[in-house]
């Protein structure tokens, strides 16, 4: 066991890991943050997805080691059940969320692209949001949910 100094969504912990172990793991099992989901574990579904530094990872797949004095950011830190931010509320507008299991993944990845790039046209947003899957199918509802974010950007005044 290493002390590994994280910072997520802006709070500094102080953990006592194993060097190689998945961020995922750090975040459910020792931080209770449970937004990101375990899918595959091979980094292919996305729900997972997590931003360092403002770029997504699969937390699945990336060691706890490395990532001192980075800034970790998950799902919780975008809003909650009775204040969603604006990607939240566009995505249950959208009813884009059916059994839920990517959203934390696909929110986190779309925040992404909205930070890099406010006003993605459609074919940016598909582009960038292939790594992310949905079994349930919604990823119309997904887009959308993201179109609606980057329309009221470019109306906000």
């Amino acid at each position: 066991m290493t002390h590994m100094p994280l910072n997520v969504n802006g709070s500094p912990h102080a953990l006592e890991l194993e060097p190689d172990m998945p961020l995922l793991y750090a975040l459910r099992n020792h931080l209770g943050l449970n937004g990101a989901k375990y899918g595959c574990g091979l980094g292919q579904c996305g729900a997972c997805t997590v931003l360092v530094d403002d770029r997504p990872v699969f937390s699945c797949l990336t060691p706890c080691s490395g990532l001192e004095g980075k800034a970790i950011r998950t799902v919780e830190s975008l809003g909650t059940a009775e204040r969603p931010g604006p990607l939240q509320k566009a995505f249950i507008e959208a009813q884009a969320a059916q059994c839920g299991y990517c959203i934390a993944g696909m929110l986190m990845r779309a925040q992404a692209l909205l930070e890099r790039d406010p006003h993605p046209d459609e074919a940016t947003i598909r582009e960038h949001m292939t790594s992310n899957l949905c079994r349930c199918g919604t990823h119309l509802r997904i887009i959308d949910a993201i179109g609606r974010v980057a329309r009221q950007e470019r109306s906000a005044p």
